[in-house]
């Protein structure tokens, strides 16, 4: 090689690491989001364990989000392994992934086409393009980069092997390739791309009285191609069995085969139309068809059969037209629609090794052009330049977007219509991140009302109501989710929470045993159930399940409060005491918890067990952490008080409670405040009877 050309090739590698590193620079502010990261990485104890001899058997025995994917899994894991979950490391190994990827994508377009500024216009654009923002910002999407990745080193042994065939070159593409497999199921389409480049670049198809030394018959190299595609094979039914036993692919009474031909032919054109004029990305495109015209879905279908045609019938003379139409269309067939995994009608991620065919076609085209008519060099790489520019700034842009889960969501919703799932998720996120209520109730309500029987938008929307007191309309949104056979733990769980909060206790129990039923270790469902038990005069019953809670609940604080709430109604004060004073011990600034010990301490009739001093401290600290104006904490701490033989501080702190009670309307409560009152002045404590 020249020096001239070495340098040539440095000055592209540099550019192409610094503009990207410039594009991607804002994802150093961004942290997960509420789409799929949570499963992929921030709640999954498999990942978030890091690498252990455990989780690699579980990468590789188990599907992953309905998936096979252990490479990617095992990427996952390093990432918690080394950052934790620090979000700006797995982000930055994503970016490190991508520039790999466009220097690799360089290096081989230029050692395959002889080409170095047409084949550095194709890294360029791949690298700076906002269609792949979504592949490279989104955590989940790991395995996108991740395959992309080991696509090109796939290809790149290929052409090694391609040009010197040899067993051991062989058996390298196939090390490799399978390492491929391993990194996201839609790379089953790479054997296809393989013959494709036996066509062009590498002319090793023979024609005619062809002597070429590595040229070999159509069969022949398809033949050559038989172990890749039977490895292709079993990673498409390994992905079918994963996202069926995950109900994740889509029936036909669901979506018709009508309605995916049609999206099929119009995602095609749109993903062109993304290409050449990137603007409304969004995380999510519902689907709009049976909304398009009959007429608008006849003219994708004319335009997919017109470029077809002319990309074939010109790859007679240019075989990169046909070689980068082909490679378009035939990467993007297992993510079109037509095996449908997911309500979306595309997806920008789907575009990230796409696109290269497309590029090639623009790239080479253009060089072309400029060879018949060399003065308009200069005017080309202006506007390479001025695009490339564009293309930075609209990534860092949509770079932005993606800084958290209110933001994507939010400028989804800006760029898409009618979209229940953006809705959903954009409510998910103002409740559980933001805590804004009200604005989620709106969002979830819509999604609803887009998407009557979409599961997640109802229970989340269920769950919104329960926060905001709201029984009747929670329960009528977790009996929808029942009337859909969505017959899963969480929604009896919701269920029963709901009937809980109307005092409908008898109906809870029922709906917490069938949570039980379905899944016995549920979090929390022991806890409620014996919530409900008590509610219902059963203590001894509940008991047994509060003992269960413990066995398996991370926060021990409330169970060891409610326990010692059971053993009191059985008249079992000292057990009682001593699980209240578990539950301080477990959180110290639990407020219920110090109130029910100071009561308990104060009130108990066994002088043994009785503790006046200790009942103030936790009276005055449930107090101090309420801001001394709640009526039933000032009422506990005058009781402690009195236990104490503190009268005078004992009125004077009830007189308050009464007050307190009264401006809330809490007269049940007033009128027991006034009776305590009564007996403080005659000097006595209060007991509880």
């Amino acid at each position: 090689m020249k020096s001239s050309q070495k340098h040539i090739l440095l000055f592209v590698i540099a550019a192409l690491v610094i503009t990207t590193l410039i594009a991607y620079e804002p994802i150093r502010h961004n942290g997960f989001v509420n789409y799929d990261d949570s499963g992929y990485i921030t709640e999954n104890p498999n990942v978030r364990g890091g690498i252990t001899r455990t989780s690699i058997v579980w990468a590789f025995t188990k599907p992953h989000s309905f998936m096979w994917h252990p490479l990617t899994t095992l990427s996952h894991m390093l990432d918690c392994q080394l950052f934790g979950l620090n979000p700006l490391g797995h982000h930055s190994v994503s970016v490190l992934i991508h520039i790999a990827n466009a220097l690799l994508l360089f290096l081989i377009l230029t050692n395959v086409t002889g080409t170095t500024w047409a084949s550095a216009f194709v890294a360029a654009v791949f690298a700076l393009h906002p269609l792949q923002v979504e592949s490279v910002a989104w955590a989940a999407e790991r395995k996108t980069v991740l395959s992309g990745l080991f696509w090109l080193l796939t290809m790149a042994a290929y052409i090694g092997y391609a040009r010197k065939p040899g067993f051991g070159r062989y058996m390298l593409l196939l090390f490799v390739f399978g390492l491929c497999i391993m990194t996201k199921p839609t790379v089953v389409t790479l054997p296809f791309v393989l013959l494709l480049l036996d066509y062009w670049p590498l002319e090793r198809i023979r024609r005619g009285q062809s002597v070429a030394a590595t040229s070999k018959s159509a069969i022949w190299l398809i033949a050559e191609k038989v172990p890749l595609l039977a490895m292709s094979a079993t990673l498409s039914v390994i992905t079918i069995i994963a996202q069926k036993g995950g109900e994740a692919v889509i029936s036909l009474d669901t979506i018709p085969l009508d309605t995916r031909i049609a999206n099929m032919f119009s995602s095609y054109i749109k993903y062109i139309g993304k290409l050449v004029w990137p603007s409304d990305l969004a995380v999510f495109y519902p689907s709009s068809y049976p909304a398009i015209p009959k007429t608008t879905t006849a003219v994708y279908i004319l335009l997919f059969i017109l470029i077809s045609a002319i990309s074939i019938y010109a790859g007679r003379r240019r075989k990169y037209m046909a070689v980068g139409w082909l490679w378009f269309v035939g990467t993007l067939v297992p993510m079109i629609g037509l095996v449908q995994s997911g309500f979306q009608a595309m997806a920008n991620r789907y575009m990230y090794i796409s696109m290269v065919g497309l590029l090639i076609i623009i790239a080479l085209a253009g060089k072309e052009l400029i060879a018949k008519h060399p003065r308009l060099k200069t005017i080309a790489a202006i506007m390479g330049v001025i695009s490339l520019s564009c293309l930075l700034v609209l990534t860092r842009m949509q770079v932005r977007h993606w800084q958290n889960s209110l933001t994507l969501f939010e400028y989804a919703l800006k760029t898409t219509k009618n979209n229940p799932v953006i809705e959903t998720y954009y409510g998910c996120a103002l409740f559980y991140e933001a805590g804004r209520l009200d604005e989620a109730e709106k969002h979830l309500s819509n999604a609803v009302r887009l998407s009557p029987t979409y599961a997640k938008a109802l229970s989340n929307l269920g769950r919104v109501y329960i926060m905001q007191g709201k029984t009747d309309e929670a329960i009528s949104c977790f009996t929808n989710l029942l009337r859909q056979n969505e017959n899963s733990a969480d929604t009896h769980y919701d269920l029963a929470l709901s009937l809980g909060m109307g005092k409908k206790y008898d109906e809870a129990i029922k709906h917490l045993a069938k949570t039980l039923e379905i899944e016995p270790n549920y979090p929390d469902a022991d806890n409620k159930m014996g919530i409900a038990l008590l509610a219902t005069g059963k203590p001894d019953d509940s008991i047994r399940y509060f003992d269960e809670a413990l066995r398996i609940t991370k926060d021990k604080s409330e169970v060891y409060g409610n326990l010692g709430t059971a053993y009191m109604r059985l008249g079992k004060y000292g057990p009682g005491i001593y699980n209240f004073n578990k539950a301080v011990e477990q959180k110290p600034d639990s407020i219920v918890n110090l109130n029910r010990l100071a009561w308990a301490l104060a009130t108990v009739e066994d002088t043994s067990l009785r503790d006046a001093n200790k009942a103030i401290d936790a009276a005055r600290r449930a107090c101090e952490l309420t801001g001394n104006n709640d009526a039933e904490y000032l009422d506990t701490l005058a009781v402690a008080y009195a236990a104490g033989g503190r009268f005078e501080e004992a009125k004077a702190t009830a007189n308050k409670a009464l007050s307190a009670a009264r401006a809330t309307g809490r007269e049940d409560l007033a009128g027991e405040i006034e009776k305590r009152i009564k007996i403080y002045e005659a000097g006595q404590p209060y007991r509880q009877k």
